[in-house]
């Protein structure tokens, strides 16, 4: 039956029967598919019923469905015409592994990072009023994404505005981590609350004993059972908040839900319903375990070395056994960040905030104001959602805290979203700063207990890779803050590197002997502070190739063509990085080697740079993108 859905509007000839057929087929097919592709697993198993009832009442794309995060939307996408495209699920030129208007017109809005359903479908919806269309909007969010003060902020916009939008709460009591704080409380309270079902039997029995009208009445009240459901269960928050609310509702009764959404289409103004759903539903495994079945991988190998995460993970354990005052700070991404471990042994100096950002951020401001050493271990691409947070909260006040600032440079599968290619470019501006990146998991030990000591606001980014494979046994050592170091002297060439692209440039300096050219090696460290001693010293002598993983437009290249234009000192530069553009999803190494962050590249640039510029031209400097 599944081969026959090409789009939504197939879906409107099928009756009960041969729709949760359909539904276990969609089953089969995502456990088949995305063991094999890697990708979101277990919260797409769980919503095959919320969607194919979604495509059933509604009709996309007149009518806008906006899907939270966007994980949860493979569903979705098997019914609107991609089923056949899935072998390339988050692989290079393939899939996306989330809705992107680009790739469907059934894909009403782009997403990939948490709490923004609300907004952007409420924005939908008033663009609907005021422009005289009649289309319905609906916005599907997750429970552990209504942590986020975004979607409280639209909640609180949207009741006050009353137009009309359907706000479906997908609560399946579990995102990527466990849900923390009051509001997973609150949930779980009315998941569990029986007012409602008690309420509806005690009713239904009394009905039943009137003679000739008591069961007319009993269908009149299972008509409207939804009404009763607002009155009896105490969803007081969103009712506060100016929604009518509808619910709990079993989110794996197809015909229930049918039913319900059916329901909500008739009612004015803005409107919740709150579905109970089940994680990996129909894979035991998934069920059993849905964190660890959140994401299948991508990619299964063995390592040859630990990850950057786990030595962060490590060092910070390390320090903190020395140091009573160190917490961690996760903004629920414990087992991401590697800080599940940490947990284990310190479960009173570890804090999981929910997705919160912006709170996890002022949250350490305050720690470190009363003599804590915090260390929030972020992602990159979630760090920009509490930039505001980190230049008034922290970097204005000096506050030591410590943003250990994993998956910089490329990501892989998630692409645009989650591309860490921004944080040096909008970090590198901030006062009070200090900003750097280790070449090595050995050096990010170093840079970590360096961060702990400095008693400054301090980043250390570093990538979604596994490390290099060197010692880690020697021991902890603070860093001079702003000093690069030379690992190598040559006379025709400098390349300053950051991060892994120090080992590229160690690799193209070997390829660049075989044309009888001996290069400077200058591993950066600091992007800030910058090593302007060292820049304008090597500046002097040679021309000069910046390379990072990060964004070209105020990376660190950036930072050495504004010190020489400072100084006035005119010399060649070249720049490999990532470009002005959003990078979409493939492999870390599919793109770097797209992109020319390769030895192989290094090399050739370097080759055209000096090709350009004999050693007899006047002097100018030259900041284009290779």
């Amino acid at each position: 039956m599944l081969e026959q859905i090409k789009q939504p509007s197939d879906l409107k000839h099928l009756d009960d029967r041969e729709l949760i057929q359909l539904a276990h087929e969609i089953r089969t097919f995502l456990v088949d598919s995305v063991s094999q592709t890697g990708g979101h697993f277990g919260a797409n198993l769980g919503v095959v019923e919320l969607t194919l009832a979604l495509h059933k009442v509604f009709h996309s794309p007149i009518d806008k469905i906006v899907w939270d995060v966007g994980h949860q939307a493979y569903v979705h996408k098997i019914l609107t015409g991609r089923r056949e495209q899935f072998t390339t699920l988050r692989k290079y030129h393939g899939l996306s592994g989330f809705p992107k208007p680009s790739e469907s017109i059934y894909d009403a809005f782009g997403v990939g990072h948490a709490s923004t359903s609300i907004s952007a479908a409420l924005g939908m919806a008033v663009a609907r009023d005021l422009q005289g269309d009649h289309y319905d909007v609906v916005a599907v969010i997750g429970d552990g994404a209504l942590t986020g003060g975004m979607s409280m902020e639209a909640l609180n916009h949207a009741g006050d505005i009353g137009t009309d939008l359907l706000v479906i709460l997908n609560d399946n009591e579990m995102s990527i981590a466990p849900n923390v704080g009051a509001m997973s409380k609150y949930l779980t309270r009315l998941r569990t609350d029986p007012t409602y079902a008690k309420a509806k039997n005690d009713i239904e029995h009394v009905l039943r004993k009137i003679p000739a009208i008591g069961d007319k009445l009993t269908k009149s009240i299972e008509k409207a059972k939804d009404s009763l459901r607002l009155l009896m269960v105490p969803g007081l928050l969103f009712q506060g908040f100016g929604f009518k609310y509808l619910g709990p509702v079993d989110g794996h009764d197809l015909l229930e839900l049918m039913k319900v959404l059916e329901d909500a289409k008739q009612l004015h103004g803005p409107v919740l319903i709150h579905l109970v759903t089940k994680k990996g539903k129909g894979f035991s495994s998934a069920e059993d375990a849905p964190d660890k079945f959140h994401a299948w991988p991508t990619e299964k190998k063995a390592k040859s070395s630990p990850s950057y995460t786990s030595v962060f993970a490590d060092t910070l354990i390390q320090l903190a056994r020395r140091d009573p005052k160190v917490v961690a700070v996760t903004a629920a991404m414990p087992a991401g960040t590697g800080l599940n471990k940490f947990a284990q042994i310190f479960p009173d100096r570890m804090f999981d905030v929910g997705i919160a950002e912006q709170h996890a951020t002022t949250f350490c401001a305050g720690l470190a104001s009363q003599g804590m050493h915090p260390v929030f271990a972020v992602y990159s691409t979630f760090l920009q959602r509490a930039y505001d947070q980190v230049i008034h909260d922290v970097a204005i006040q000096k506050l030591p805290v410590v943003f250990a600032v994993d998956r910089a440079g490329l990501v892989g599968a998630d692409g645009e979203t989650h591309q860490g290619a921004f944080d040096v470019s909008y970090l590198r501006t901030v006062p009070n700063l200090i900003v750097m990146m280790p070449k090595d998991e050995n050096e990010l030990r170093h840079m970590l207990y360096t961060a702990v000591h400095t008693g400054a606001p301090t980043v250390v980014r570093y990538p979604r890779a596994d490390g290099e494979g060197v010692d880690l046994s020697e021991p902890l050592q603070e860093i001079p803050i702003g000093k690069a170091e030379v690992l190598r002297e040559g006379e025709k060439v400098a390349i300053l590197a950051l991060g892994p692209m120090v080992r590229i440039a160690q690799q193209a300096a070997i390829f660049l002997q075989e044309f009888g050219i001996d290069a400077t090696i200058v591993n950066m460290r600091f992007v800030k502070p910058l090593d302007s001693e060292v820049v304008l010293a090597v500046a002097k002598r040679m021309p000069m190739l910046v390379i990072e993983e990060a964004s070209l437009a105020g990376g660190l290249g950036s930072a050495v063509l504004e010190t020489l234009a400072d100084a006035r000192i005119l010399t060649p530069v070249a720049r490999l990085g990532l470009p002005d553009q959003f990078i979409p999803h493939g492999s870390r190494t599919e793109w770097l080697t797209e992109l020319g962050l390769t030895a192989e590249n290094v090399r050739d640039t370097v080759l055209r740079l000096l090709i350009k510029v004999p050693e007899e031209s006047p002097r100018m400097i030259r900041g284009a993108q290779s």
